[in-house]
């Protein structure tokens, strides 16, 4: 795998506020419009950093000739955790964005992201975006707002016309990108876990290695906003059994962590409490874990 992948660091500036990774999977159009939106809606100087899997649909040719994106290339597809895990060394800022390539994200989104990160103080968090989505699929912490379902059918006008008025409230239970942490919060746990390779449960998995860590503010943002066309890559790949993975791993349900300790897509209060799971819940994890190991 390591022989086949290169890095490139061709931006030139040291003051960025965020660096934005970016995994894309020969789907250049979404980049592109991923790319667009954070040049065009981005308030402070954002550090682009691609990681190029494949790239056969002239990805590589494209990003080649973009001045200050730096990049990976991996003639493979390696997924998202090698993926962002190798892109940690090109990164130049503080926080590390992790961003879908099937994301636009919307006028002040990093302004957004930072008032927030200076009225905490401290590092100790986990912070979301909201995704504005064109359809329901029953998550809490979405708003749902049809502005096209591919990019054939993006409708970039009204969506910046009307985005001011879809914000929600803070939700609590930060899992999945758009997401911010620190590099030293990065760093501690080790980025992604590249069992869950090439990704999926890799982001609840992220969040419980964080809150072992002792982070308890898992915060969603909802006036920083991306709209998502939903999973244009994950849908065309051979995907891990990122479930069952999780609960041997920590014992618990995906589910479970997220519901009971994370408080996933409840009005934001407080910091996330540590939970004593009632017996109820602890019988019956234990009993899926048995079962999934056999």
């Amino acid at each position: 795998m390591i022989e086949g992948i290169k890095k490139y660091q061709k931006s030139t500036q040291i003051d960025y506020k965020f660096s934005v990774l970016i995994p894309t999977w020969n789907n250049i159009d979404y980049l592109k419009n991923c790319i667009n939106s954070i040049l065009k809606n981005s308030h402070f100087k954002i550090q682009i950093i691609v990681i190029v899997n494949e790239g056969h649909d002239e990805t590589i040719e494209w990003i080649t000739n973009i001045n200050e994106i730096d990049y990976i290339h991996s003639k493979n597809n390696i997924g998202i955790c090698y993926g962002l895990n190798i892109a940690r060394s090109l990164v130049k800022s503080e926080y590390i964005v992790y961003v879908n390539d099937d994301m636009y994200l919307l006028p002040n989104w990093d302004l957004e992201l930072y008032k927030e990160i200076e009225n905490i103080g401290n590092n100790n968090f986990m912070l979301s975006c909201t995704m504005i989505e064109p359809e329901d699929t029953g998550n809490p912490c979405v708003i749902v707002k049809n502005y096209g379902k591919n990019i054939r059918e993006f409708n970039e006008e009204l969506l910046l016309k009307e985005y001011s008025g879809l914000f929600i409230k803070d939700w609590s239970g930060s899992t999945w990108p758009p997401v911010v942490v620190h590099i030293d919060l990065w760093d501690l746990v080790g980025g992604l876990s590249v069992e869950f390779s090439p990704g999926m449960y890799s982001d609840p998995d992220f969040s419980k290695k964080l809150f072992d860590a002792g982070v308890r503010k898992f915060k969603g943002k909802g006036n920083c906003l991306a709209y998502h066309f939903g999973s244009k890559s994950t849908k065309r790949i051979k995907k891990n059994k990122g479930k069952k993975t999780f609960l041997l791993k920590w014992g618990i349900t995906s589910k479970t962590f997220t519901k009971e300790y994370l408080k996933l897509g409840k009005e934001f209060c407080s910091n996330t409490a540590i939970t004593e799971l009632n017996k109820k819940n602890i019988i019956i994890n234990k009993i899926k874990r048995v079962i999934n190991s056999l």
